[in-house]
């Protein structure tokens, strides 16, 4: 069964081809992606990196955890579900204050 890391503390210059490099030291990489800001279009600094396998999974977090990559030190763990957040809406007045 395929397993989903979360990988933050990423170098904002690493892309998705660099990402899978380097966690196939860990094993078969089905996908590796670094979240992109949809307005700047620079990277996030976190991206996620999906497994064939739990036993692949868990090799890369104990063998990336706390390992330094490009300069900054990186967090792998377990990705968790997104959590729904409250819509931003500001009532349509778009910022007018009367």
């Amino acid at each position: 069964m395929a397993k989903k890391l979360y990988v933050g503390g990423l170098p904002y210059a690493t892309r998705d081809e660099e990402l899978k490099e380097v966690f196939s030291k860990a094993g078969t990489v089905d996908s590796a992606t670094v979240i992109i800001d949809k307005m700047s279009g620079r990277s996030k600094g976190f991206g996620f990196v999906e497994f064939a396998s739990d036993e692949e999974a868990q090799r890369a977090i104990e063998m990336f955890d706390g390992t330094d990559l490009g300069g900054r030190t990186i967090k792998v763990n377990e990705a968790r579900p997104m959590e729904e957040r409250p819509r931003r809406d500001n009532g349509g007045n778009f910022g007018k204050s009367w």
